[in-house]
């Protein structure tokens, strides 16, 4: 019992498969009196037992084990799924496809047990003895309790790696999303075309630069890259218009960021990266758009994010004008700290290099 709550705990405390294995081997050899214990875990394409843990070999060519299914004492294990006892193997007639191993260690019994979780098999616990050894019931019977035990460690790890796996590919597959309509946007209005590239990457160094966490400068980087999905709603008539705009026609423009609250917010996914593309056009002094915040209230990533598409827009060249200096760009992003921006994102903005 006090082994196999030990195990239970190694179970629950750790996700990392091989701190539990090697757990679960020290409570085998030291319950079952046995000089070395190992676990093959099963490659399920290519049907291969693979050593993964061991402990009490002499020699490290136990780690090289690799046993087809079916093949040798473990493979049999394996296949057949049951267990296997062999008292002392130079007697037992049995072909040993690992026999120099043995023979290296001094091994002279064996004992292998599948580890079977959820009607699969998972791998093969194995048992060595360097004497004689016709081991009892209880033994036999606790060696399976034990291999159980190992399955259901083994099935909780892949399940969590699978999990984590399968996240990773859906957060990849929606950031591939994400980039996808910054690009058709760009496509759009193509005197910004790359812009949104550039000043995402610009965002996203901004905002490491001024220690924002890891998981908000993720939120950063998709809500700088949807900074614009609002022109979805705005008519290419007033969009691609190369004149002035009319007043009717800029309050309709004005709207954009309104029109990427309501694109983005029924998308859970979004909810921490709709600062960018609803307040980017806040400023410091309240006299942006679309709900004039001033100051604090307007969210540290926007307020980021202003400097960059600003320095952005300046530097382009555009079809009524060259693009600005480096310098000239400087001067006037410096100008407008405290108006237009956050003066400390302006501060700090100024001590990188672009």
């Amino acid at each position: 019992m006090e082994a196999l709550r030990t195990i239970d705990a190694a179970i629950t405390a750790s996700l990392d498969l091989r701190v539990t294995l090697n757990i679960l081997l020290d409570q085998i050899t030291t319950n079952l009196r046995v000089d070395a214990a190992s676990v093959l875990l099963l490659d399920t394409h290519t049907h291969t037992l693979e050593y993964t843990a061991g402990q009490g070999f002499r020699f490290n060519s136990i780690e090289h084990s690799r046993v087809q299914l079916g093949e040798g004492l473990a493979g049999q294990a394996a296949l057949e799924r049951r267990s296997l006892s062999i008292p002392n193997l130079s007697n037992s007639g049995e072909t040993l496809i690992r026999a120099q191993l043995l023979v290296d260690e001094g091994f002279v019994s064996y004992h292998a047990a599948p580890l079977i979780a959820k009607g699969q098999v998972k791998g093969v616990l194995e048992i060595f003895h360097r004497v004689p050894f016709t081991p009892s019931q209880d033994w036999l019977d606790f060696l399976e309790v034990l291999a159980g035990q190992g399955a259901i460690a083994i099935d909780n790890t892949s399940l969590f790696n699978d999990l984590q796996r399968a996240n990773i590919e859906l957060a990849l597959a929606y950031d591939a999303t994400l980039e996808g309509w910054s690009r058709a946007l760009d496509l759009r209005d193509k005197e910004t075309e790359g812009h949104t590239q550039r000043v995402t990457e610009m965002t996203v160094r901004l905002a490491q630069a001024m220690g924002l966490t890891e998981e908000e400068l993720v939120n950063v980087r998709r809500g700088a890259l949807l900074h614009d999905i609002g022109k979805m709603g705005v008519p290419d008539s007033i969009l691609l218009k190369p004149e002035s705009l009319t007043n009717e026609e800029f309050e309709i423009m004005r709207r954009h960021p309104i029109y990427g609250y309501e694109l983005l917010t029924p998308i859970a996914y979004l909810h921490a990266a709709l600062d960018i593309p609803y307040c980017h056009h806040e400023k410091w002094d309240g006299t942006g758009f679309p709900r004039g915040l001033i100051g604090e209230a307007i969210p540290l990533a926007a307020r980021i994010f202003a400097v960059a598409d600003v320095w952005d827009a300046l530097r382009s060249n555009r079809p009524y004008r060259g693009g600005w200096p480096e310098e000239k760009v400087r001067e006037h992003i410096r100008s407008l700290a405290g108006t237009h921006f956050d003066p400390k994102v302006v501060e700090a903005f100024l001590r990188m290099e672009w």
